[in-house]
This record gives C-alpha cells, sequence and structure tokens, in this order.
C-alpha cells in the first residue's frame, strides 16, 4: 500500500487515478510514499526517509527544497503544460488591459454610483479618458517559448498582431508547436528594441533574477507594455517604478502583486490568477498524480525538474532495481559488475543523467537478496536504491 500525503487541496479528479486498494490518500500521513501539492512552502518540513517523490501540480517549484530532495534521491515532479492554456488567456487578457483603460474605466464608473440618472450622459462625456489603442498591427515581443509562450505567440498571431520570439533554449517539442508566421530575434536587446508589448515566459532562477532592470529597459520602445505572468523577481521593481515615472514603460501588469507596486499609475496587479481555473487545476492535478503513480509502480521518470527522464517498458524480468546515484564515472561498471558477481541476470537496463545526478532502471531475472541491495547501497556514489516486485 503506497501513501500519498496531500500539502493542498488537490482536485479529486487527480486523485481518483489512485487505486484506494494500492494507495492511502490523505492531508496528514505518517511516512508518506509521496507528495502532491501546489504552493505550499516545504523548506522547513522534515522529509521523512519513506518519501521518494513529490508532485507539484503546476509548473513552478519554488516552494520544495530541491538540492535537499535531490540528495536523499528524492524526484521532484512539476507539471508543465498542463496549466498552459489558462496562463495564455490571461497574458491575453493581460495585453487587452494594458492597451485599453478598461481597469481605470471601471473603478471610474463605480465611482458614480450615486449620480443616479446623471449616469449615462457622464459615461458619455468621460469615457476619452480611458481611450485606448487596439493591439491588431501591434509588434508583439514574447520572451521564453515553452508551452505557455509558444501559445500566447500562436494566438497572438491570430489576433493580428506582429510576433517576435527569442528563446535561445527553445526545445524540440516547442519548436513544433510553434506558428512558422513567429520571427526568430536574433537577440535580446534587437527584440526589445523593435517590440511595443513584451509578455515574459522564463522561469526565475539566479541567472534570471532582475533580468529586467533599469539596462533592459533603456533598450526598450518609449510606452512599451510588458506583461509578466511568469514570476514576479524576474523585474527589478525599484527600476520599473523609474521607467514608468519617466515614461519608458507606459503599463505593467503582473499576476505577482507586491506592496511597493500597489497603487502605482501604469501598474495593473493581479491576485496570481493565471493558472486559476477549474480546467487547470484539475489537468495540473491528472498530470501529477499519473507521474507520482508511473513512478511508484514502475520507476520510470517524467517531467522531473532534479532527475533525468527516465522510460523503460516492464516487458522482461521478475524484478526491477531502481538506482538514483551522482553522475560519475565507473557508477555502471561497478553496479552491473555487482549484480554478475552475485549471479543476477540483467534483462533489460537504462541509464541517464542529469548534471551531477544519474538513475539506471535494471531488470532482472529472479530475485535480489537484501544482502546484494545492501552492497549496493554501500557503493560510493550511490544515493537510493529501490526494488520493484
Amino acid at each position: 500500500m503506497y501513501k500519498i500525503l496531500t500539502l493542498n487541496k488537490i482536485s479529486p479528479k487527480g486523485l481518483d487515478h489512485f487505486n484506494r486498494d494500492s494507495y492511502e490518500v490523505a492531508s496528514e500521513i505518517s511516512n508518506p510514499d509521496a507528495v502532491v501539492l501546489r504552493s505550499y512552502k516545504m523548506h522547513d518540513m522534515s522529509l521523512p526517509q519513506s518519501l521518494k517523490a513529490i508532485a507539484r501540480a503546476g509548473a513552478g517549484v519554488n516552494n520544495i527544497p530541491i538540492e535537499k530532495c535531490s540528495q536523499k534521491g528524492i524526484v521532484v515532479f512539476n507539471t508543465p503544460g498542463a496549466n498552459a492554456n489558462a496562463v495564455k488567456e490571461m497574458v491575453i487578457a493581460g495585453m487587452l488591459l494594458a492597451a485599453r483603460d478598461i481597469a481605470g474605466g471601471i473603478s471610474w464608473v463605480q465611482s458614480i454610483k450615486d449620480k443616479g440618472d446623471e449616469v449615462p450622459s457622464l459615461v458619455e462625456k468621460n469615457k476619452s479618458n480611458f481611450a485606448g489603442s487596439e493591439i491588431k498591427g501591434k509588434k508583439l515581443g514574447v520572451i521564453g517559448l515553452g508551452a505557455i509562450g509558444a501559445m500566447v505567440a500562436n494566438d497572438a498571431l491570430a489576433l493580428g498582431m506582429e510576433v517576435i520570439g527569442y528563446d535561445p533554449y527553445i526545445s524540440v517539442d516547442a519548436a513544433w508547436e510553434l506558428s512558422s508566421d513567429v520571427q526568430k530575434a536574433t537577440g535580446l536587446e534587437t527584440l526589445l528594441s523593435a517590440v511595443d508589448y513584451v509578455s515574459i515566459h522564463v522561469p526565475l532562477l539566479e541567472q534570471t533574477k532582475h533580468m529586467f532592470n533599469a539596462e533592459k529597459f533603456a533598450m526598450m520602445k518609449d510606452g512599451i507594455k510588458i506583461i509578466n505572468f511568469a514570476r514576479g523577481g524576474l523585474v527589478d521593481n525599484n527600476d520599473l517604478k523609474n521607467a514608468i515615472k519617466s515614461g519608458k514603460v507606459s503599463c505593467y501588469v503582473t499576476d505577482f502583486p507586491e506592496a511597493e507596486l500597489l497603487d502605482v499609475k501604469g501598474i495593473i496587479p493581479i491576485p496570481h490568477l493565471g493558472a486559476s481555473t477549474a480546467e487547470s487545476e484539475e489537468n495540473c492535478a491528472v498530470m501529477a498524480a499519473k507521474q507520482i503513480k508511473e513512478f511508484l509502480e514502475n520507476g520510470n521518470i517524467k517531467n522531473s525538474v532534479n532527475f533525468p527522464n527516465c522510460e523503460l517498458p516492464r516487458v522482461v524480468g521478475d524484478q526491477r532495481i531502481l538506482i538514483a546515484n551522482k553522475n560519475i564515472p565507473n557508477m555502471i561498471s561497478e553496479i552491473t559488475s555487482l549484480l554478475a558477481k552475485n549471479s543476477i541476470n540483467i534483462c533489460d537496463m537504462l541509464n541517464k543523467s542529469r548534471d551531477d545526478l544519474a538513475y539506471n532502471i535494471i531488470d532482472i531475472q529472479g530475485a535480489i537478496s537484501p544482502k546484494v541491495i545492501e552492497s549496493l547501497e554501500k557503493i560510493e556514489g550511490i544515493i537510493r536504491v529501490r526494488i520493484l516486485e
């Protein structure tokens, strides 16, 4: 019986994938095999020895202690693309809010609620104060062409915008999804100097923190509009406010409000609604549950943020050995030599590495003894050994 700990409210459509004959799922449970969560912050949480996997029902994993998990051989999953459509729709809405002073107009109309029969005439008299421009024919720069960025680029094209994309690390899968009409920027500076709108879709990493600062704002057209539904830390708030004050940035729409960004003319703060749809939460929960289930039952890894993707069909063998180890020379040789020394025949095997970590799936004939498992665990560089029947 596998134990699944939920640290947030998770869509039942996702949790239903855990067969109750084989899984126990609860918000309070001791010695869990896996954790499924959304935004719960795990950094101060003790990680039990039983914990083998964590699945974030969403894309960002800043709330999970990745390094600590890696050291313990805990595989951390996310669900890239599961909430992409929901975020994409909000980005499009953000562009429209930036183009037309919809938010200001709504706020003003609410302020005249006590004017009675005068309201219609006041609206006609003052509506020009909230006039804007159309997005059709404008240039949009999409920075980061992953699942969300590619969808934004494609839909912006359909709305009549000219789209320029920039992503030096674009994946093959993302490239297939991207319309051939999206222009490729030769560099970030080239894109920033050419566009009327910028939509940000890059992860928050040490090297991307505050990547949008005074230097980048100086490269942009006067009056540029910036849409940020990626992460707040990508933008230097002080430099942003200076750019708004000078007129360099005419509007900044963000899904990550901070106190210093509130009540600032030109900034539209949205309360992190990007992925807040019933459909998105269901998609993320289903994807997270399926990944955890596949890992616990078959040892396969897909969409991990710390270990390599590693999938091997279970078509041969009596038992499956799963080994997480440091990515150092001679590991495969030491593992296979130990198995051969103990007369264990390998039917099939797959080894994958990612940065400092590696992962092995080994299907064997017969059964491996506790003594041999202990010997495997003692090999220098082995982080974790797991056996599946």
